[in-house]
């Protein structure tokens, strides 16, 4: 019985993004990133109909099911591409980061996708490493992209995957 506490891990089920999960995706948007969307920005996305995503709630917690992480993507005539996605910090390196993007893969196959796009910040291996470990490759950059919260710019790596 001790050991079971003291081993205790939280587990995460991947769930459709609903309008209702918005506030609380801006409020985890804003900790990840130097600019936080507003749950006003993320409702007018998911209202368009090619717009979908995905949330990791932990299943195992006593009160409530945290937000482990979300993504946010949208399929346009046989492409897709990844708007955003983030993981709590405290939970990184759980695997999240994965399943929530196997999940927008497989969505956006689903509704005809035939390759899928994102960009990253070039700086940040962690998500680079996840992404290319899933198939993405670098198609492209864009230089002075992003603006960091000290105001720096930094570049954007293009990567796409193919999905079929």
């Amino acid at each position: 019985m001790l050991d079971d506490y003291l081993t205790w891990k939280p587990y995460f089920e991947v769930v459709a993004l609903e309008n209702d999960d918005c506030p609380e995706i801006s409020n985890l948007h804003g900790q990840r990133f130097a600019r936080q969307w507003s749950d006003g920005e993320f409702l007018n996305l998911l209202l368009q109909p090619n717009v979908f995503g995905f949330v990791a709630r932990q299943t195992n917690a006593f009160f409530s099911k945290p937000l482990g992480g979300f993504v946010l993507a949208r399929e346009v005539a046989g492409e897709a591409e990844i708007l955003t996605i983030a993981v709590a910090e405290k939970f990184a390196r759980a695997g999240l980061g994965w399943r929530l993007m196997q999940a927008a893969m497989r969505e956006a196959a689903n509704r005809g996708g035939e390759g899928m796009f994102l960009e990253v910040e070039g700086g940040n291996q962690a998500a680079v490493g996840l992404y290319r470990k899933l198939g993405f490759q670098q198609v492209g950059e864009r230089p002075a992209y992003y603006s960091g919260a000290d105001g720096q710019r930094s570049t954007a790596l293009v990567m796409k995957r193919v999905l079929r």
